[in-house]
């Protein structure tokens, strides 16, 4: 009796191995990481913009902010070195963004001994006879008042004219913010009534307008974090 040969066993193609989803790694490119940044915000002496900085250290935590003093006489130039600055004005360039924030009163500075001191507010008229010291960082610009006389001895900084005064010697006649900058016990001022006012703006490149300057343009405006522009 003829014995059947067995079939040759069936060839199948090998299988592909199943993917496991969530057990195997694929590798992606990532995303560079962000360089860390810093604001950095210029001040000219006098200038209060510490709610300001409160506020954006509260709404932009991963963004230092870094104050950076800035002398008046050469602000404009400074402006390229900052994101954005309180300057004081006049201020003229068309490259600028400039937005005025508030107007400073200016007042007399002298002895706190003296006769100018016993008054609550002056007038030019209460300032006759009196000497003037001249400052070389002055930002009031030329004062009109009659009968003064300039005093005999070279220009000084703000912080030397009080210091000048405070003896005796004459009177100054700043923006009440840097009086109290430059605050000592035998000194004290009043405010000049009719007197020129400082203009404190805030002042940034146009070119430069970024949305770090913007978010900062609205902490100083008021807006909250979720308000539109």
């Amino acid at each position: 009796m003829r014995r059947n040969k067995a079939a040759p066993a069936e060839r199948y193609p090998p299988q592909k191995p199943k993917k496991k989803t969530g057990s195997v790694v694929f590798d992606a490119p990532q995303p560079e990481p962000a360089a860390p940044r810093t604001f950095r915000l210029g001040a000219v002496p006098g200038a209060t913009p510490g709610r300001w900085i409160d506020a954006w250290k509260q709404r932009m935590p991963h963004v230092p902010l870094d104050l950076v003093p800035v002398d008046p006489a050469t602000q404009r130039s400074a402006l390229d070195e900052v994101d954005a600055a309180l300057v004081r004005l006049p201020l003229a360039d068309d490259s600028l963004h400039i937005i005025p924030l508030y107007d400073e009163v200016p007042v007399v500075v002298a002895a706190a001994d003296s006769h100018l001191m016993t008054a609550e507010e002056l007038t030019a008229a209460d300032l006759e006879g009196e000497v003037l010291i001249g400052l070389t960082d002055d930002v009031l610009g030329p004062l009109d008042l009659p009968g003064t006389t300039a005093a005999r001895f070279a220009p000084l900084a703000t912080e030397d004219a009080i210091a000048t005064a405070a003896s005796g010697t004459g009177i100054v006649i700043v923006p009440m913010s840097l009086a109290r900058l430059h605050h000592r016990k035998d000194a004290d001022h009043r405010v000049l009534a009719g007197g020129p006012v400082s203009t404190v703006a805030l002042a940034w490149p146009r070119e430069r307008t970024t949305p770090d300057v913007e978010t900062f343009v609205g902490i100083v405006r008021g807006r909250t974090a979720n308000s539109s522009r």
